[in-house]
């Protein structure tokens, strides 16, 4: 004896081996025993085998006319069995039998399931809703066919390519544009990016990386809407110095500018004047809502996207001959010890002299000149007090380290000579050593800033955005605590407050604690233990790590541009480890296939096969192994 029974949606024809009064055990044709319930049973019967049984159900039911079942079956809830004997005009075959459950079971628009073996027919008006639904579906699957096969071919769809946009960053994978590319993907064995590139959806992949780091970044555009500022700080008292500041020629937002006063032969008082858009940016007005939500200036090649409105740039960037409020240090040192006599912090404004550039000045200002007092040197009055103490606090940051800073490599800066967004625009790679003696003075003052302001809020008690190193972990937190590869018992970013929103939360912090001392725990925007503090961390690390690895990738892509510009088929390189090698006439690090083991630093000349401006990767081989 057989029975015919249903195991998790499926029908399951065996042999009954032993039965109980609720169970029974079948046997399949290989041998193999189940235990199933009795009430799962369709029904029993004795031939034909149960092999056969399955498969001529299987034929007759694709040939029963589903719509006639539908006519002629009971309206009311009926058995499957019974309706078998009337369609069939004689008592059914078992094969007969399974054939009309089956072609029921196939139908659920038809016919709704009440039960093992027990059926109702649709209403009329819900069978018509589905087969209206069945019917649409079938011809979305035909138009999603349709697409995929269009771009199997090499053409977009209009429907598709109107989508496209999305398809990097924020994809409604439940459409059939979507369901069509995804289909046309795997079919290719290709990749998202790949495929848009190759059915022009954008035209290079330049276009790709800039769509889909706006898209995700800036959804509406990078653009702010105009704002209006009241007049910031014309009662503050006018700083009565010669200040100066240096920056690259690009550069639009001028935090910083330093000036030196001579107190007597080997004593000085060194300003460091840095702007404070914190006096018209304040926690959770509008203005700081804008800045939080960027944390930072984006700087890509030919492209800058500033944190704050070009307006109050305008209003606070230390531009020459403008009185601007500033936020200034005052370090009265002795220059011939480096000793460090005082230092006080003022609000007030700041009439900057002149903004220098490093392209002019970098060739002038060199160590030699720097250090003879009769060498020609412009601004020599102002740049070598500041060169002679910074050289102290260069040495005094050492000892800490215990050991001196490689800033021995070049870097470079890219000047696009057209449009960023245009990848035949000519591209140049300006080179600067980082260890040129203007960029380790400044670069000194701004440590020395952020270490003693950092110093200043942990001495009244207010809580600050730190960077600390220790055992060699980078990490930021609210407690001052050592940096050990910068050589300093703290340090508080605060010297860019127009570009980064770290350097604004703490110019906040140090606006209080400059007016109001030890009571600005209790006055300053953020108290102690302010949680606020702890989220703005996490926000920023996030962004500026976002901000950053789309500047590299942007800057390797145009390395790349330089160098089929420059027609460059081979290149020297220097290995950094295994087969890495660091390319010696641009900013660009890749890996050569098949390199042998190598000592680091060793040269090498690298034929240049291709380039693949989507994966951002160089195909370079090893020509030869340059002989120290």
């Amino acid at each position: 004896m057989y029975v015919l029974y249903e195991d998790s949606g499926n029908f399951k024809a065996e042999k009954i081996f032993s039965q109980s009064d609720s169970t029974m055990q079948v046997e399949s044709e290989s041998g193999k025993r189940s235990k199933i319930k009795n009430a799962s049973v369709l029904f029993s019967f004795e031939q034909p085998s149960p092999s056969v049984l399955l498969e001529e159900a299987t034929t007759l039911a694709a040939t029963l006319d589903i719509g006639f079942l539908w006519e002629c079956a009971p309206q009311e809830e009926f058995e499957a069995s019974s309706f078998a004997e009337d369609y069939f005009g004689h008592p059914p075959s078992a094969v007969e039998k399974a054939a009309l459950i089956f072609a029921l079971n196939n139908a659920p628009a038809y016919f709704h399931r009440r039960g093992k073996g027990r059926y109702r027919p649709a209403p009329p008006d819900i069978l018509a809703a589905a087969l209206a639904a069945i019917e649409k579906k079938q011809k979305q699957a035909a138009q999603q066919q349709e697409w995929t096969d269009e771009m199997i071919a090499g053409r977009l769809p209009e429907a598709v390519a109107r989508a496209a946009t999305s398809f990097l960053t924020r994809p409604d994978k439940n459409s059939l544009e979507w369901k069509a590319f995804d289909a046309a993907v795997q079919h290719l064995g290709t990749t998202p990016e790949r495929l848009l590139l190759t059915l022009k959806a954008w035209p290079h992949p330049l276009a790709l990386h800039q769509h889909r780091f706006l898209s995700t970044h800036f959804p509406k555009g990078h653009q702010f809407e105009p704002v209006q500022l009241a007049g910031i700080g014309p009662d503050l008292p006018l700083a009565d110095v010669e200040a100066y500041s240096v920056d690259d020629d690009s550069t639009i937002e001028v935090d910083d500018a330093l000036s030196v006063t001579m107190q007597g032969p080997d004593i000085a008082t060194i300003g460091v004047h840095i702007a404070a858009p914190g006096l018209a940016v304040t926690r959770d007005n509008e203005l700081d809502k804008l800045a939080r939500s960027r944390m930072s200036t984006v700087y890509i090649p030919g492209l800058k996207i500033p944190m704050l409105p070009a307006e109050l740039i305008s209003a606070f960037s230390l531009d020459a001959g403008q009185p601007r409020p500033a936020l200034s240090l005052y370090v009265t040192a002795n220059l011939a010890t480096g000793e460090l006599i005082s230092h006080e912090t003022r609000i007030e404004r700041i009439q900057v002299r002149e903004n220098l550039r490093h392209n002019t000045l970098d060739a002038l200002v060199t160590e030699e000149a720097l250090s003879d007092p009769d060498a020609e040197l412009p601004y020599g009055h102002w740049l070598r007090p500041l060169w002679r103490m910074a050289q102290h606090l260069s040495k005094q940051r050492e000892l800490l380290r215990g050991k001196p800073e490689n800033n021995s490599r070049v870097e470079y800066s890219f000047a696009l000579l057209g449009p960023h967004d245009d990848p035949d625009t000519p591209v140049q790679l300006i080179p600067r050593h980082r260890n040129a003696p203007l960029d380790r003075m400044i670069a000194e003052y701004m440590i020395l800033t952020n270490n003693l302001w950092g110093g200043v809020l942990a001495q009244y008690g207010v809580p600050g955005i730190y960077r600390s190193q220790q055992a060699g972990r980078v990490r930021m937190s609210t407690h001052a605590l050592p940096h050990e590869a910068i050589g300093v018992p703290q340090y508080a970013w605060s010297t860019s407050p127009l570009r980064r929103y770290v350097d604004l939360v703490n110019q906040w912090q140090i606006l209080a604690a400059t007016e109001h001392g030890v009571s600005a725990r209790l006055v300053a925007p953020f108290k102690p233990k302010d949680a606020d503090l702890f989220a703005i961390i996490g926000a920023f690390d996030s962004q500026y790590s976002a901000w950053g690895d789309y500047q590299s990738s942007m800057e390797r892509y145009w390395c790349m541009r330089w160098l089929q510009q420059q027609g460059l088929t081979t290149v020297r390189g220097t290995v950094i480890r295994d087969d890495l090698v660091r390319l010696d006439c641009a900013p660009l690090v890749t890996r050569v296939a098949s390199m042998p083991e190598l000592e680091r630093g060793q040269a090498v000349l690298l034929d240049i096969l291709g380039y693949d401006e989507l994966a951002l990767e160089l195909d370079c081989r090893l020509r030869e192994v340059i002989a120290a």
